[in-house]
């Protein structure tokens, strides 16, 4: 039978009169130190790119190039860990708005007219 001391620690000390406990939480940070939040995400070009082009469009040609950096930055943005999804996918919303948009005053009144005329026999 092994013999135990009682007054020799075991794998769970207690404190002796006139010690301090062991410490079981970390102090907080000093001033100047960063708390437990890391550093912020960077955030992708294409999607800020895809979202701001979404927003002007500019004469629907926006709205292809926001789509193409949107869903670029989409697989940027899975690959490497990076922010900026939001904005990638308001890009691609935005996008599809104004290629619907291009379609629906630009392409249908043209094909409506055609079909119109063949229809009439013009």
């Amino acid at each position: 039978m092994p013999h135990t001391d009682p007054h020799e620690p075991g794998p769970n000390p207690s404190p002796r009169w006139g010690q301090p406990p062991p410490q079981q939480w970390a102090p907080p940070p000093q001033a100047g130190q960063y708390g437990a939040y890391g550093q912020p995400r960077p955030t992708n070009g294409m999607a800020v790119a895809s979202m701001v082009l979404g927003i002007v469009w500019i004469f629907w040609i926006g709205s292809i190039l926001a789509l193409v950096f949107g869903y670029v930055a989409k697989s940027q943005i899975a690959e490497r860990g990076e922010g900026g999804a939001g904005m990638a996918t308001a890009g691609i919303v935005l996008g599809w708005i104004g290629a619907a948009t291009f379609v629906l005053f630009f392409i249908l009144p043209f094909v409506g007219s055609a079909l119109l005329l063949a229809f009439l026999g013009a």
